[in-house]
């Protein structure tokens, strides 16, 4: 296969050989994915270059070596907190699945940090839904901010703190007006979950096939984070407790039922939350306020103590369960979500 040079200054002209080698179906190397995101972001290509680039991996799966190369040039160019991240951890989302679940991943966060954990979650508005993190969390108040203080006193204080990806990823403006037009899912879908600036020490991933199940696994077991992948056997980005879903560790991978997880199967249905933002918070704020059906309370449990387990992995998981049960019904989650609207 031939290989691709990119001297300094040279990116503008070499982005013709690259899409030519795209469309013969050649892949990239880590150091030449890096460079051209790199490029991209920085705003060496044009706009018709950088959709046909964009459109190449809309054709066929990304490579490990690729994802790993566009993961840090973003982490490369992002706006650096300076929060403490060993004892963290991040607990988010592909999205994608086309199921309109509500905000599981960003409530199972609160909960999280409800029961003594620190919280960095990065999020977004939806790519393809009205629905994302940053959707609800706007809707419900929450003032997007990137400054450290801000940041440090929500950890301080509640042990959760939101990063809104545009405020640490100012080179994706280049992109986010091509993103948006093609209103279709991206190789930058795979890439949120890799670059949260903070790069917290655990990671509860969920995410929407199996294919991509894999290639997170791949990539993250070369790398210091204690994380967990978890992909639903019928297509939810996140333990959606509708059937079997496959686990991946470092050590480890398996299929896990709710069952075996102590846990009853829910629906689709008892899972579903409209199409629109407004119904999707009014069902964040149930969960919250203990209004909301045994289905939302069990799957978001089910997720907190997933995430409970990927930093404590020597507690049993029933006693995540518990713990996590115990601070949402205690109303703690609801006093940690009302810390952080409150702090600025």
């Amino acid at each position: 296969m031939n290989t691709l040079s990119l001297p300094d200054g040279a990116l503008p002209y070499m982005m013709k050989k690259v899409l030519d080698r795209l469309n013969g179906y050649e892949t990239l190397s880590y150091t030449e994915a890096k460079e051209v995101l790199l490029g991209i972001t920085g705003g060496m290509v044009n706009e018709s270059q950088m959709t046909a680039f964009i459109s190449a991996f809309m054709m066929r799966p990304v490579t490990l070596p690729e994802l790993a190369g566009f993961r840090d040039a973003l982490l490369e160019q992002a706006v650096k907190p300076g929060l403490p991240a060993t004892d963290a951890i991040d607990i988010v989302g592909t999205g994608g699945d086309g199921k309109h679940t509500f905000n599981i991943s960003t409530l199972s966060a609160v909960v999280v940090a409800a029961c003594g954990y620190r919280v960095i979650k990065h999020g977004n508005y939806g790519a393809t839904s009205v629905s994302g993190s940053s959707n609800v969390l706007e809707y419900l108040g929450y003032r997007f901010t990137a400054d450290r203080d801000i940041l440090m006193r929500q950890l301080d204080r509640a042990g959760i703190c939101f990063l809104h990806a545009p405020l640490f990823h100012p080179a994706m403006r280049r992109v986010a007006g091509i993103r948006k037009n093609l209103g279709l899912r991206t190789f930058f879908n795979l890439l949120g979950p890799l670059t949260n600036p903070v790069q917290p020490a655990y990671l509860l991933l969920g995410v929407n096939t199996l294919e991509a199940a894999r290639l997170f696994h791949y990539l993250l077991q070369d790398s210091p984070l204690q994380y967990r992948i978890v992909h639903s056997l019928d297509g939810y980005d996140e333990l959606s407790l509708t059937g079997p879903a496959r686990l991946y560790t470092p050590e480890t991978q398996q299929v896990i039922t709710p069952a075996a997880l102590g846990l009853p199967q829910l629906t689709a249905e008892e899972l579903y939350a409209g199409k629109d933002v407004k119904t999707a918070a009014a069902i964040f704020s149930a969960v919250l306020q203990q209004e909301a059906t045994p289905a939302q309370q069990q799957v978001v449990i089910a997720n907190a103590a997933m995430a409970i387990h990927t930093i404590d992995a020597a507690k049993p998981f029933s006693d995540c369960l518990a713990v996590a049960a115990e601070a949402l019904r205690s109303g703690k989650a609801l006093e940690t979500f009302n810390h952080i609207i409150n702090t600025n």
